[in-house]
């Protein structure tokens, strides 16, 4: 494989993490970056920082990753499609849906490959979660919990927490079940003096009729990663700050009490860890997204994060925000169409 010419937007808390995997990236030569601010931090790794993006799409790059202001997206994207240039561009993938859907258009017409960052989707815990699930281990689902809390994070600015946060785990959901968003409900609140809310909590439907619960926020001193997928057989947990998988089984314990014989529940079964190599996600990210560019097959079947996969995502996160100003339930766009493919044996994400 030839080397490939990668370069960077963005030299902010992610930016800087993207530029140290690139500089090490085998394939792959870091041969530019582009943030007004400079490298104060001396990140870039002796690879030529610029201010502009006429000057960093001069560079002759093969493709670029775009880790600045979400608000900037849709204008970074299409110059780089525009150029000819492949793009990874973090989550989420754009700051509307009308902006996420122009950024699908422009690289699908130059025919160019583009991912968005969805990083958990590569983390150990979470393909081993959605490996099982495929396998049908659990059986029918019936819900999807996630927990994503923490302190606030002084780099963002331009969004809130649904937008920055609870978009992992949309994506999340929608990956590990193969299953579409077809209606949301949610309440948020702004505690931090921001324009942006700091906490959401949201209810709602897939196309299978699995229920999902998120709790996002970015005002608990606790840092929690958690996803909970129960079904019949039981109840996976998944911690992605450890990378750990956990299933709960149902136990079958005989009764001889005629009054609760009848009752159709569950007990406490055994539990086990799972044990599960562990690679940093975002190398995994950077090298699937090589790979696709060079022309090469995913390795274990699982490829990039497409821009449509990226725009389904910010359609439901803006459906978030439109439930939370009180319009109540709000359907998806298509949730129709899913709820028809998900019926035919069609599994919209998988």
């Amino acid at each position: 494989m030839s080397t490939l010419r990668a370069g960077l937007v963005g030299l902010g808390a992610m930016g800087r993490n993207h530029a140290r995997v690139l500089a090490g990236l085998d394939g792959v030569e870091l041969v530019g970056v582009m943030d007004p601010a400079g490298d104060p931090h001396g990140a870039a790794r002796g690879a030529p920082v610029v201010a502009t993006l006429p000057e960093f799409l001069a560079l002759g790059l093969d493709y670029a990753v775009v880790a600045c202001p979400t608000a900037l997206h849709e204008e970074v994207g299409l110059a780089l499609a525009a150029h000819g240039v492949c793009a990874l561009i973090e989550k989420p993938l754009a700051h509307s849906p009308r902006a996420a859907r122009g950024l699908v258009d422009a690289f699908e017409q130059a025919g160019l490959v583009a991912g968005v960052g969805h990083i958990e989707r590569f983390n150990p815990a979470l393909r081993n979660l959605r490996r099982r699930l495929e396998a049908g281990e659990l059986g029918e689902l019936f819900q999807v919990v996630t927990r994503r809390q923490g302190p606030f994070p002084h780099r963002i600015a331009d969004v809130g927490v649904v937008k920055d946060l609870a978009t992992h785990d949309i994506d999340l959901t929608a990956w590990v079940t193969g299953q579409a968003y077809t209606s949301v409900s949610a309440r948020t609140l702004t505690k931090s003096g921001r324009p942006h809310e700091d906490m959401v909590m949201v209810t709602g439907d897939l196309a299978d009729g699995t229920l999902v619960s998120h709790l996002v926020n970015w005002l608990s001193p606790l840092k929690e990663r958690f996803t909970a997928v129960t079904g019949e057989r039981g109840c996976f947990v998944a911690d992605t700050l450890t990378a750990d998988l956990t299933f709960h089984a149902n136990g079958a314990v005989a009764t001889e009490w005629e009054a609760i014989a009848a009752f159709r529940g569950v007990s406490e079964g055994d539990m086990i860890r799972f044990a599960t190599p562990k690679r940093e996600p975002l190398l995994v990210e950077h090298e699937t997204f090589r790979d696709a560019v060079a022309g090469k097959d995913a390795k274990d079947g699982t490829g990039i994060v497409t821009l449509a996969e990226g725009l389904r995502t910010v359609e439901v996160a803006d459906a978030v925000l439109e439930a939370a100003r009180g319009r109540g339930v709000v359907r998806l766009p298509g949730a129709r169409r899913a709820a028809t493919e998900t019926a035919t044996g069609v599994r919209p994400l998988a």
